[in-house]
């Protein structure tokens, strides 16, 4: 469930850079519009595209912290546990090797 939900966090936070070039392509090809409802319209805009900007900065670093935490949780099983991590390993080798002996 966790690598599901990690691939779903890596997916959302693409979208998000993707919204925001073009919602930044769009502010760029709008300027020369004249209008206070475009002006409005262009500022608000602008002060969602920077706050958002922000928010996937934070949803990056808590996405790669999860990660190496993750990775210094293996580290320490395998440190602690080397024969288990072993014969888990040698398992999934078996596993792995019968399944394409089969074919």
């Amino acid at each position: 469930m966790s690598d599901m939900s990690d691939v779903t966090k890596d997916k959302l936070i693409a979208d998000v850079k993707l919204v925001i070039a073009d919602s930044e392509e769009l502010l760029r090809a709008t300027a020369g519009q004249a209008g206070e409802k475009i002006a409005e319209i262009r500022a608000r805009t602008q002060d969602r595209l920077a706050s958002a900007k922000i928010k996937l900065a934070e949803a990056e670093a808590i996405v790669v912290d999860r990660a190496k935490q993750v990775g210094r949780a293996a580290d320490d099983y395998v440190h602690d546990n080397p024969w288990r991590s072993v014969g888990v390993a040698a398992g999934i080798g078996l596993i792995a090797g019968l399944l394409i002996g089969r074919r």
